[in-house]
């Protein structure tokens, strides 16, 4: 691990990520942190952004010139929604002395952009992402790629923070957190139509109960039990994913969720997956996927 160094700290947002790390950067010791919030002095959080910045002592400045100038390693930590707006702004200011890393929880296609944006500023670009919880402190888990990845693990590890670097490719962190997101968010929508039908029911804490039993194993033992047997018996499930739905929908709850399984495993039904394998459940979910890969890009290019 590399050694301390105190370095100039510039944060691109303050909300509940930015305040974090400037509050527990600070208390570990790193002396220079300067933020540029284009809230923090005109808007309805103005008076929270200035007295979070003010306890943590971190310093507040009023443009996206100023913490060029301030700062050394620029953090983004804006909404993904406003990635490439930030780096627009920032395109004028930024030269060959700063290092720069968008954290936004966005798609490896906005770092790209963002990294054009940039591209002539002469600064070291990376893109990052956020993988824990602000409930764990300034020391969440994070990750980080692209040229200016590790950099950012040499100055910031050793101040506290978990960042792991994901690579040299520009887009590899983004693309694990955003991909992730698609079943970590959605598990949530999952939970939330479940339990609101449940609910009606009064079932709620016995299918939690009932789930739990079956969830409590190690996630992968989950993968490799749904997903290759999912390629022999997606028509069965289809179906009861099916009743399901109506189950939701005359509990008076919209069966979004439920009928958004159903109709992706009709999909993988009308591969043909059960004919390929012979009714053989396949030895892994890689050899699932791999026979799903092949059969939609078969598919594909039967249909040019």
């Amino acid at each position: 691990m590399s050694e301390k160094q105190q370095f100039r700290l510039g944060l691109v947002g303050y909300g509940e990520i930015g305040s974090t790390l400037g509050k527990g950067l600070r208390e570990a010791g790193l002396q220079q942190i300067f933020c540029y919030d284009k809230y923090a002095f005109d808007g309805p959080y103005a008076d929270l952004i200035q007295s979070r910045a003010k306890a943590a002592g971190v310093t507040l400045v009023k443009s996206n010139k100023e913490l060029a100038d301030a700062a050394e390693l620029i953090f983004s930590v804006t909404p993904g929604s406003a990635s490439l707006e930030s780096a627009d702004a920032f395109a004028p200011v930024l030269d060959g002395r700063h290092t720069f890393l968008d954290f936004a929880s966005a798609t490896p296609k906005v770092k790209y952009g963002v990294a054009e944006r940039l591209a002539r500023t002469g600064a070291t670009l990376g893109d990052g992402s956020i993988m824990g919880t602000p409930k764990h402190g300034y020391s969440m888990h994070m990750m980080s790629s692209g040229p200016a990845g590790q950099r950012v693990v040499d100055l910031l590890v050793p101040w506290g923070m978990s960042i792991a670097f994901a690579g040299e490719k520009l887009g590899t962190a983004s693309g694990i957190k955003i991909l992730r997101s698609v079943l970590i968010k959605g598990i949530e929508a999952l939970i939330d139509e479940t339990l609101l039908a449940a609910r009606s029911y009064g079932l709620d804490e016995t299918v939690l109960a009932s789930a739990s039993k079956t969830l409590t194993r190690p996630f992968m033992d989950t993968v490799e039990s749904l997903t290759p047997s999912g390629v022999i018996h997606a028509k069965r499930r289809t179906e009861e994913v099916e009743m399901a739905a109506e189950a939701v929908e005359d509990a008076g709850i919209e069966p979004l969720m439920a009928r958004a399984t159903a109709a992706r495993l009709r999909w993988k039904d009308s591969l043909g997956l059960k004919e390929h394998f012979k009714g053989v459940v396949p030895e892994n979910y890689k050899i699932a996927i791999d026979a799903i890969v092949a059969r939609t890009q078969a598919g594909a290019k039967a249909a040019e």
